[in-house]
């Protein structure tokens, strides 16, 4: 059950551009059961609309895409902790896919490595590429190949229901300015503040839910969400921030706004 407290939260479009970032991905041929979904270690949305995918080498997938075939692009939101439930979202984007030829790609690599230096670019075959992004670790033994999807559609599913995402809405869309520090930053307050969670759930939660353990489940720059885990099953309750925030500081800033901290209000600490 999820219960919000305002409307102002991120639109399907900028859930999906954030998946993107901090999601798993796997593709699939279009209506084929020949071919089973393999997992796309590399997901970038290019300006011009189209989705630059990478996929192991001999894999039928990567087969298919050489004459070019129906695909659709699964995304799985997942959160960082460890909970009963940890799917938050699902995307799926279809489209048509093609492999991308050899000649572009050594300037889509770096056109990649410059927003998300990914470690499976050192693997994308391309002969003729003699530079390789410089801040990547070090490469495995899988080799890669890099196809291009062309969206046609997309979907983004939650607990709430299901709402389609025109492809214009998805290319004006950004992630979220913390979907790449998300998981580090739940974690954090997880396991080193739960006097704070413990705030937050006296202060923000409905009296029934207060009972359980509240774990921080997402934040986006609009606000955050908390899963309670009770007897009666999964109670997730959103709490937006007093205004759209887009770095950590003002992020820490809004978290305390929401426990209700005096300093925020001019009040200065009382020194000895």
């Amino acid at each position: 059950m999820a219960t919000t407290t305002a409307v102002t939260v991120p639109t399907s479009a900028e859930r999906i551009r954030s998946a993107c970032v901090r999601g798993q991905a796997l593709l699939a041929i279009a209506d084929s059961t020949d071919a089973a979904p393999v997992n796309a270690p590399v997901c970038q949305l290019l300006p011009d609309g189209s989705m630059v995918v990478a996929v192991p080498v001999g894999d039928p997938v990567a087969e298919a895409a050489g004459t070019g075939v129906a695909a659709m692009l699964e995304l799985t939101d997942h959160a960082p902790l460890r909970l009963r439930e940890r799917v938050r979202a699902l995307a799926w984007i279809r489209g048509r896919l093609l492999t991308v030829p050899e000649s572009e790609i050594p300037a889509l690599l770096d056109r990649i490595a410059a927003v998300n230096p990914n470690p499976a670019l050192l693997q994308v075959i391309s002969p003729r590429s003699t530079a390789r992004p410089s801040a990547v670790a070090a490469p495995t033994d899988v080799s890669y190949a890099l196809l291009r999807l062309t969206p046609d559609s997309a979907v983004l599913a939650d607990a709430t229901g299901a709402e389609s995402v025109a492809v214009d809405e998805l290319l004006a869309a950004r992630p979220d300015p913390f979907c790449a520090i998300e998981a580090h930053w739940l974690q954090h307050l997880d396991s080193a503040h739960p006097e704070l969670l413990a705030r937050l759930a006296t202060t923000k939660l409905p009296p029934q839910l207060r009972r359980g353990r509240p774990r921080p489940l997402a934040v986006d720059r609009y606000g955050m969400w908390l899963r309670v885990e009770a007897a009666d099953g999964d109670h997730d309750v959103r709490l937006s921030f007093p205004r759209p925030v887009e770095d950590v500081l003002s992020l820490n800033r809004a978290v305390r706004a929401l426990m209700g901290c005096p300093f925020l209000n001019g009040l200065q600490p009382r020194r000895p």
